[in-house]
């Protein structure tokens, strides 16, 4: 629907992961330079933590599209509640490993892979927060292997926040010690999700169509937290629903409106809508606020299934 209405190439806020749409924001920005850094290093591990949709994923889809296939044997595993040796076998199906046989047998075939020579081997261990202390000893371990004098193993873990507070654990200590670089991915600024929809946009050859007022920008940020996954579903809804009314100016209370029907079809308050109410004047400001909103969005709705509707019917039409 927006294709067709609005001319676009693809749809510029699919929620799949795209390296090709990678906006260089300033924190994500600064998690690559720690992820180049802490590559540079040769050794060790780098966390790259973030709440979910806040980019982690293309961050490192970027990353594995510029390293030197020659020089890496990247191996990427995603993880959830397993034990330590299960992740041992996850590391080594990811190398190249059989995964048959003892606890002993798999160090020494993922240690005999990592020595051989020619190539630097980097593991990808994605969701790490989902890991249980034993899981994440087990890779410090498989970091104490050497050959020729030098670490062939450089571990990145991706994670939620709960991954930095499991890192802080006592037990792991001795992982601590060896991470190298650290950084965690914030939502975007205003300014900076307004230059985010419109790189999206122009990446699917957007020529100024729909207008996107800025108010319109500035709710965006408001209800998605500058999260990019946030923005990219707010956005796309925003787009189906212009499409759907024939709009040229997408607006404030169209944005609005969009937010709030997501909040009643998947549940859970959005977060803009989590501050707590500091007095009675306030909290009867921000419900009625809250309540003219619904009704925009009521009368939203009829528009957008009354258009349906006519769409529908002139398909039924054709069909006959």
């Amino acid at each position: 629907m927006q294709l067709d209405h609005y001319g676009f190439r693809e749809p510029p806020f699919q929620m799949t992961p795209d390296a090709r749409l990678f906006f260089p924001s300033t924190v994500h920005r600064r998690a690559y330079a720690h992820l180049m850094y802490g590559l540079a290093q040769r050794e060790g591990f780098v966390v790259v933590t973030g709440e979910v949709g806040a980019g982690k994923t293309t961050l490192i889809e970027r990353l594995c599209g510029e390293l030197d296939s020659g020089g890496f044997a990247v191996a990427r595993i995603a993880t959830t509640q397993v034990s330590g040796e299960d992740v041992l076998r996850l590391v080594a199906d990811a190398f190249g490993v059989p995964t048959e046989g003892s606890k002993a047998g798999l160090l020494l075939g993922i240690a005999s892979v990592l020595r051989q020579g020619g190539r630097r081997h980097l593991l990808i261990v994605d969701e790490a927060q989902g890991l249980p202390l034993q899981a994440l000893e087990e890779l410090r371990m498989l970091s104490n292997v050497t050959g020729s004098g030098e670490a062939p193993l450089q571990t990145i873990l991706l994670g939620q926040p709960q991954l930095r507070r499991i890192m802080a654990s006592p037990d792991l200590s001795q992982l601590r010690q060896r991470v190298l670089a650290s950084y965690h991915l914030s939502g975007l600024s205003r300014e900076e999700t307004h230059a985010y929809v419109e790189h999206r946009l122009r990446a699917v050859g957007w020529d100024g169509r729909p207008d996107w007022e800025p108010a319109a920008l500035d709710m965006v940020h408001r209800y998605s937290g500058g999260i990019p996954r946030r923005i990219n579903r707010l956005c796309a809804r925003v787009l189906l629903g212009g499409a759907l009314e024939g709009s040229e100016t997408l607006t404030a209370s169209m944005v609005e409106s969009t937010a709030l029907e997501l909040e009643e079809d998947l549940g859970g308050p959005h977060d803009a809508d989590r501050d707590d109410f500091h007095d009675d004047d306030d909290a009867l400001d921000k419900l009625s606020l809250r309540v003219e909103a619904l009704e925009r969005l009521v009368a939203r709705r009829e528009r957008v299934f009354s258009r349906m509707s006519d769409l529908f019917a002139g398909g039924e039409r054709l069909r006959r």
